[in-house]
């Protein structure tokens, strides 16, 4: 007797089934198409598990613990490492609802392609798109509350390293370069408090461009090509003065002119008051 190809029902002969024809209808039929429309099947072993498509007769459903006919695969099992659940490689939609008691997450795929992993602790909704076993849809949040939804192979995924709370945005780092306006132009709106970094912050960021200075010395700026900063050696010895030392050069701590008249000086105010 011949059977649907999705869903395994049996399509009876006419004329046949004399005295079965009840029966054969109750677990051929009509009891596939209800676990095909809201059954689960339950999965606790913590093991790969292939489903198949199985056929029921007069005398028996022949849905069996690995029947690909059910609408809802629930995985309750309580292992660490990642399991696949194989289904038939034709049309079919599940329910996959991964209430595993460890971390354990579960892959829904069929014999070829990539499939849906969903992680533990969440749900989705998966069809096939004539060549694959994809998400499209359903989904429970990940994490704990506040914690910021992203992209996990297809299923929902959370970190408590970046954090939403409707007002604060948290986050422990960045993996990456930080663009665009950050905070606001009233520092009282939002504000850096503490900035750190492990390089020397250049001079276009408001930095000087030096990872570090001699404490109490005077910060020039190098070169006006590049208007890379550095420190000159300093503060200097007591009573020194800042000197310049021309185009080029950063001006250094001297010690100040001799007090007095220069021998210059002296000639030049005898010449004029006859001294």
């Amino acid at each position: 007797m011949a059977n649907t190809s999705l869903i395994g029902l049996t399509l009876p002969t006419q004329g046949t089934l004399s005295g079965q024809w009840g029966d054969t209808v109750n677990n051929a039929i009509s009891q596939i198409i209800d676990v095909a429309v809201a059954g689960t099947q339950t999965i606790s072993a913590d093991a790969d598990i292939t489903l198949t498509l199985t056929t029921g007769t007069y005398a028996s459903t022949g849905l069996t613990a690995n029947s690909s006919q059910y609408a809802v695969l629930l995985w309750t099992a309580g292992g660490t490492v990642t399991r696949t659940i194989t289904v038939p490689a034709q049309s079919k939609t599940y329910v996959v609802i991964n209430n595993t008691t460890s971390s354990q997450s579960i892959l829904v795929k069929a014999a070829t392609g990539t499939g849906v992993t969903v992680v533990a602790g969440t749900r989705a909704i998966v069809a096939w798109d004539g060549t694959n076993f994809v998400n499209v849809g359903g989904g429970s949040a990940a994490g704990s509350n506040t914690q910021v939804q992203f992209n996990s192979s297809g299923a929902f995924g959370a970190s408590s390293n970046l954090t939403w709370n409707g007002t604060t945005l948290t986050s422990t780092g960045f993996g990456g370069p930080l663009n665009g306006t950050v905070g606001a132009a009233t520092p009282a709106a939002g504000a850096f408090t503490t900035l750190s970094a492990t390089t020397a912050i250049p001079v276009t960021s408001g930095g000087t461009g030096i990872a570090t200075t001699t404490a109490y010395s005077v910060v020039f700026s190098g070169t006006t090509a590049t208007g890379a900063f550095q420190a000159t050696a300093g503060p200097g010895t007591a009573t020194h003065v800042l000197t310049s030392n021309g185009a080029g050069a950063l001006p250094t701590f001297q010690a100040p002119a001799a007090a007095g008249a220069t021998r210059g000086q002296a000639v030049a105010m005898a010449l004029v008051f006859g001294l």
